[in-house]
């Protein structure tokens, strides 16, 4: 089979190749880069941390490892890894059958609007299945979370916050996600254009339109994200109990406007931007490399089985 008919393969892949090459993607591009997510998520939430005085993510995640150890920017890590392979299987599986779907196979940009319906109804099936696993791995990460280990949150956020508690933030994160995940797929559709318009299989085309992609979409739905980061961080009172100093400044917010109004109120616009450069500096490489990963099994799989 001729490397240039390599876009033409996309509607005989099997289903379980695009969820194979799916899953082992979204645990590249979630476990890499986790230590910058730990940094950006402590700077979003509304609890004061040690971090937000780091001129830059890199000096947050050693501020982090001096002052709690080595393993602490990873703490959560293996609960985004649990979440992300059945969430990345269904998301890149839905993308490819919609894209195929509304658009013969065809490629240019007159594709543009399908790449990004295609893109936002995978990201409703993604959250529907990451969300949870979020709101673990930003309990995790936070600097007195008081959980052992992802199981004990999930348990512990459970009996006392109730199922609801895992999806508190699910509308903020299709707010979020369904934009970003529409400029992320329109974007590295475009630059796919601009660096592979023979649509073969690429290495260099899809690390440099991943990261490209992944860095415009971060960058510009960093506010929402903000509001997801408040959302999910959020306890109550008897989550922790022996640390009341931390809990007078954690308030419970009832949904997206009251949290708007919160992060206004204690920080000013300026707060919605909060670790925008590690949101940037995380999606950058992650997403080259989910891209990259992806392709690379997807290329693979459907050559060895095709």
């Amino acid at each position: 089979m001729a490397d240039d008919e390599y876009e033409s393969l996309a509607p005989t892949h099997k289903l379980w190749v695009h969820l194979s090459a799916g899953a082992l993607a979204g645990m590249t591009e979630h476990c890499v880069m986790f230590p910058f997510d730990s940094v950006k998520t402590r700077l979003q939430s509304l609890c004061p941390c040690p971090e937000a005085k780091c001129p830059t993510p890199v000096h947050g995640i050693a501020s982090i490892i001096r002052r709690e150890g080595w393993l602490r920017p990873l703490r959560g890590v293996n609960a985004v890894a649990a979440g992300s392979i059945p969430a990345h299987a269904l998301y890149f599986t839905v993308y490819e059958k919609m894209k195929a779907f509304l658009t013969g196979n065809t490629t240019g940009h007159a594709n543009t609007i399908a790449y990004g319906v295609s893109g936002a109804l995978a990201t409703i099936i993604h959250d529907a299945v990451m969300n949870p696993a979020e709101v673990v791995k930003q309990r995790m990460q936070m600097m007195y979370s008081p959980y052992g280990g992802s199981l004990e949150c999930v348990r512990c956020v459970y009996k006392r916050e109730g199922v609801q508690a895992f999806y508190r933030s699910y509308s903020t994160q299709l707010l979020m996600n369904v934009p970003f995940q529409t400029v992320h797929f329109m974007t590295y559709e475009f630059w796919q254009h601009q660096l592979n318009p023979e649509h073969k299989y690429d290495p260099r085309s899809h690390l440099i339109s991943g990261a490209l992609a992944g860095g415009l979409a971060a960058a510009v739905t960093t506010p929402l994200d903000c509001v997801k980061t408040v959302l999910n961080t959020q306890q109550t009172p008897e989550v922790l109990p022996d640390r009341t100093v931390l809990l007078k400044a954690t308030n419970s917010y009832q949904g997206i406007k009251d949290t708007v109004t919160s992060i206004y109120r204690c920080r000013g616009l300026s707060g919605f931007f909060s670790g925008v450069q590690a949101r940037v500096m995380y999606q950058m490489p992650a997403t080259a490399l989910s891209w990259s990963v992806y392709e690379l099994f997807k290329f693979l799989l459907s050559e060895r089985h095709g």
